[in-house]
C-alpha cells in the first residue's frame, strides 16, 4: 500500500468521541496551530525577578509625556506602578492618625499590640505605616517601628496586633511615645471568591472575616475553664471562641477572661480540647456552624475577590477597586516620574496632592464604583455601577445598574448642568447588575448579567445614546471579554459569544470540554486577552476542582480553530506599547509571553512540556488490523535554543488499540476504559536529521502523538508518513 499521510484538520475537537473525530486532533497542551499545522507555543521570559504582594488581577500600560513606559498593577493587597522591572507601591492612604497610637510588647514575643484611638474599620491583612515613634526601651527601636506592617489580628475596634521582625526583650516596656503618625492604606480584598455556604468556608478556612479576635495572655492546658486574653471588649457577652482548631463555649466574660462551663465548654461541637501557647489567636466563633451545618457569611452569599478598573486621562492614571472609590495618580512634572507619591481619592473632598497641578473636587463625584472607563472620543470619565451622592435613593449605597459620567475633558465635574456641562447619568433596565464594559472602535459595550448594551457618544444635550443589543445572554466576569480585528469575543457561563454588529454564539469545538469541567464559583477570576501576533483570543479559567486559574482555551480567529492547555495566570495584557504580551503568574511575577522558548518564570529557565495527539485513524473502515513497519518524520526545529552539545528533539508516539472501547496498547475489552494504558505504545525520539524510523505496531485503530519536554526545543510538525499494510481481521 502507498504511504499514509498523517495530515489532520487544524484545531482540536472534543465535541465527539475520538473515533467520531477521525482526521482531526483530539488532545493537546501548550500547542498552537499556525497555517494549519501544530507547533509548540512560545515560551515566556520574566520581566524581572522582582515580585509584588498579592494576586495581580489587572494590568494597564501607558506612556507618559516624558516617554516613560509604565504599567499599573492591581493586586488584592496593593496597587503598584511598574517601571523598568521594579514595582512601586502607590496604594492610596485611606486614613492618617496623629498622636493617637501606642504600642505594647511582651518579652520574648514578636507580636506587638497596637492601640490607636483614632482608627476605625480595622481588618486583618490591612497595611499600616508608622513614623514618629520612639524606642520601646529594648530591641524594638524607633527604626524597627518606623516601617510598614500588616495587621495580623483585630482585638477590638481600636486595637490590633502586628508582627515585629525581632522578638521583644524585657526592656521593651515603653509605648512608643506620644507623636506617632499612622497611615492606613485602603483595605485589602480577597484573593479568590468566598462562596457563602458549604465546605471550605469558615471555620474550615479560618475565622469569619471581620469577627472579633484577641490573643492568649499566657498558655493554657486542655482543661482550664478560665481563659485569659489581652482584651475581651470586642466579643459578645456570651457565646463561643475558636483557638487553633478548638471550639470553646463560654457563659460570661470579664475585661480579660472568658468563663467556660465544665460541661460542653472545652472541645465543643466535635473538636478536641487541647493545650494552646501564649499569643495564640482567639477568634469570636459565636456564629460558627456546627458539624454538618451550612455556613452563610454576614456579608451575604458570596464575598467577591478584588478586581480593578484602570484607564488613562492623558498621562494621569485613574483606577478603582470593584465596589470602592475612584483614585487618581499623576506621574509628576519632573524629568522622570515621581514613583514615591501615592494615588489619592477622587471624592467630594477637595484634595490638592503635594506637587500636583490639579485639585480633585466635586461633591457629586461617585464614591462607590464597580468599574471605570475613559472614553477615547470625548474624554469623559464613566462610572459603571455606582452611587449618586446627589440623589435621593443611592447617595451612600452602590446602585449596580447605574451609569454616571463626568463632563467632557474634566474628570472632576460630575454635577449635571445642561447649560454648562455634559455630566449626567442613566440607569439600565435589563439585568440586576453591570458586570463590565469594553471600549471598541465605535462604541462602548456594556454587559449586565443578562444583557448587552451599546453606548455611543452623540453630544449635548443627551450626550450618550444607550441601545440594547441582546437580552438573555451571559458573561463570566468583568474581564472575560476581548476585542480583535474589530470583533468582540467573550466567555459566557455556558458558551462563547461574538459581536461584530450583532450578537452571535461563537461555535466552539471545545464547548463540552470547557464548560463541563469548570468552577463557576470562581468565575470572577476568569479573564480574556489577545495575542495579536498569532491572531488568538486566550481565556484563562479554573477547572472544576481548582479554586485558582489552572487552564486556558484559545480561539484562533484567523484560522477559526480552537485549542487548549494548562497554565496558571492571573492577568494578561497585549499592549502595542510592549514588544510581547505581558502576563502575571501565580508566583507574583510579570512575564513576557512569546519572548523565549522555555519557562522563564524560574531562574534558571525550565523546559515546557507540550504535546498534541490525534483522534483515532484506521485502514478503510477499520475492519482490518493495520501493521505499521516504518515511519517517515516531517518536522522543523526552527527557533530552538537547545544548549550545546545537545540537539533539539521530540518524541513521536504511535498508540494502537483494538477497538474504541479498549485502552491504547491493550487487549480488547467489553467495557469502555476509564483510563488509557500506555502499554504497547511505540515511542520514537526524532531529531532534525532523523530520516526514517522502523517500527512494529499492530492495531485496528491508532492515534499519533508528538510531545516534547526538553530545554530549548521549539518545533512545528509537517506531514509525517506511515507505511501501513493490512494485517488480518483478528
Amino acid at each position: 500500500m502507498p504511504l499514509q499521510k498523517l495530515q489532520f484538520r487544524p484545531g482540536v475537537n472534543r465535541e465527539g468521541t475520538t473515533l467520531a473525530n477521525e482526521g482531526g486532533w483530539y488532545d493537546c497542551d501548550k500547542v498552537r496551530f499556525r497555517s494549519g499545522y501544530p507547533e509548540k507555543i512560545g515560551g515566556w521570559a520574566a520581566l524581572s525577578y522582582n515580585t509584588f504582594l498579592g494576586v495581580c488581577r489587572s494590568l494597564w500600560n501607558w506612556v507618559t509625556l516624558k516617554g516613560f513606559n509604565l504599567a499599573g498593577i492591581g493586586t488584592n493587597l496593593k496597587f503598584y506602578i511598574e517601571n523598568g522591572g521594579a514595582y512601586y507601591d502607590i496604594t492610596p492612604i485611606r486614613l492618617t492618625t496623629t498622636n493617637t497610637t501606642t504600642f505594647a510588647a511582651t518579652n520574648g514575643s514578636a507580636t506587638i499590640t497596637v492601640t490607636d484611638t483614632g482608627v476605625s474599620a480595622l481588618q486583618v491583612g490591612d497595611f499600616v505605616t508608622f513614623s514618629g515613634a520612639v524606642s520601646l526601651g529594648g530591641v524594638i527601636t524607633a527604626t524597627v517601628l518606623s516601617s510598614e506592617f500588616q495587621i495580623q489580628s483585630v482585638l477590638s475596634g481600636t486595637q490590633y496586633t502586628i508582627t515585629s521582625p525581632i522578638a521583644a526583650n524585657s526592656s521593651d516596656s515603653g509605648n512608643g511615645g506620644g507623636a506617632v503618625v499612622a497611615k492606613y492604606q485602603i483595605s485589602v480584598g480577597p484573593a479568590i471568591n468566598t462562596v457563602g455556604t458549604g465546605w471550605g468556608v469558615s471555620p474550615w478556612g479560618g475565622f469569619i472575616p471581620g469577627s472579633a479576635s484577641s490573643t492568649l495572655n499566657g498558655g493554657i492546658n486542655n482543661s482550664v475553664t478560665t481563659i485569659t486574653v489581652v482584651s475581651t471588649s470586642a466579643f459578645t457577652a456570651s457565646g463561643a471562641i475558636w483557638i487553633d482548631g478548638e471550639y470553646i463555649n463560654y457563659t460570661s466574660k470579664t475585661a480579660t477572661d472568658f468563663i467556660v462551663p465544665v460541661s460542653n465548654g472545652r472541645g465543643a461541637d466535635g473538636t478536641t480540647a487541647a493545650s494552646h501557647s501564649s499569643g495564640a489567636l482567639v477568634s469570636q466563633a459565636t456564629s460558627f456552624p456546627g458539624w454538618g451545618e451550612g455556613y452563610f457569611t454576614a456579608a451575604g452569599p458570596e464575598v467577591a475577590l478584588r478586581l480593578w478598573g484602570q484607564s488613562n486621562f492623558g498621562e494621569y492614571l485613574l483606577f478603582n477597586p470593584r465596589g470602592g472609590a475612584i483614585y487618581i495618580w499623576q506621574p509628576g512634572t519632573g524629568v522622570s516620574p515621581d514613583l514615591t507619591v501615592r494615588a489619592v481619592v477622587l471624592s467630594p473632598t477637595s484634595v490638592t496632592p503635594a506637587g500636583w497641578t490639579t485639585t480633585v473636587t466635586d461633591a457629586y463625584c461617585p464614591s462607590l464604583v464597580n468599574e471605570i472607563l475613559v472614553s477615547d472620543q470625548s474624554r469623559i470619565l464613566i462610572a459603571f455601577g455606582c452611587n449618586d451622592p446627589s440623589g435621593v435613593y443611592w447617595p451612600t449605597t452602590l446602585d449596580p445598574m447605574l451609569i454616571r459620567w463626568s463632563d467632557v475633558e474634566n474628570y472632576g465635574v460630575w454635577q449635571p448642568d445642561i447649560a454648562t456641562n455634559q455630566a449626567g447619568d442613566a440607569r439600565l433596565s435589563h439585568g440586576s447588575f453591570i458586570v463590565g464594559a469594553l471600549q471598541t472602535r465605535q462604541e462602548i459595550l456594556i454587559w449586565t448579567d443578562t444583557a448587552i448594551y451599546a453606548m455611543q457618544y452623540i453630544g449635548a444635550p443627551l450626550v450618550w445614546q444607550i441601545t440594547l443589543l441582546a437580552d438573555n445572554i451571559s458573561i463570566a466576569s468583568q474581564n472575560a471579554m476581548a476585542t480583535a480585528a474589530g470583533v468582540v469575543y467573550w466567555m459566557g457561563t455556558d458558551k462563547f459569544y461574538t459581536y461584530s454588529g450583532r450578537v452571535e454564539t461563537l461555535p466552539c469545538a471545545l464547548r463540552q470540554y470547557v464548560f463541563e469541567d469548570i468552577n463557576r464559583d470562581q468565575q470572577e477570576q476568569f479573564f480574556a486577552g489577545t495575542n495579536e501576533g498569532y491572531s488568538e483570543i486566550w481565556w484563562f479559567y479554573c477547572s472544576a476542582n481548582s479554586d485558582v486559574i489552572d487552564r486556558y482555551v484559545i480561539f484562533n480567529y484567523l484560522d477559526r480553530v480552537w485549542y487548549y492547555g494548562t497554565m496558571g495566570r492571573t492577568a494578561w495584557l497585549d499592549s502595542p506599547l510592549r514588544q510581547f504580551p505581558m502576563a502575571a503568574t501565580e508566583t507574583n511575577l510579570l512575564v513576557y509571553h512569546e519572548a523565549a522558548v522555555d519557562d522563564g518564570s524560574t531562574n534558571p529557565p525550565s523546559p515546557i512540556s507540550a504535546y498534541v495527539q490525534s483522534s483515532d485513524f484506521d485502514i478503510e473502515d477499520g475492519h482490518n488490523y493495520g501493521f505499521v513497519w516504518r515511519m517517515l518524520p516531517d518536522i522543523t526545529f526552527n527557533g530552538s535554543t537547545t544548549p550545546s552539545p545537545n540537539t533539539p528533539s521530540v518524541k513521536f508516539v504511535v498508540r494502537p488499540r483494538q477497538n474504541p472501547g479498549s485502552g491504547y496498547g491493550v487487549s480488547p475489552s467489553p467495557t469502555i476504559q476509564s483510563t488509557e494504558s500506555y502499554a504497547g505504545q511505540q515511542v520514537y525520539n526524532v531529531q532534525k536529521f532523523t530520516e526514517i524510523v522502523y517500527t512494529r505496531i499492530r492495531g485496528r485503530q491508532m492515534a499519533f502523538k508528538i510531545e516534547s519536554d526538553t530545554l530549548g526545543t521549539q518545533w512545528q510538525l509537517g506531514v509525517p508518513r506511515l507505511d501501513v499494510r493490512p494485517d488480518g481481521r483478528r
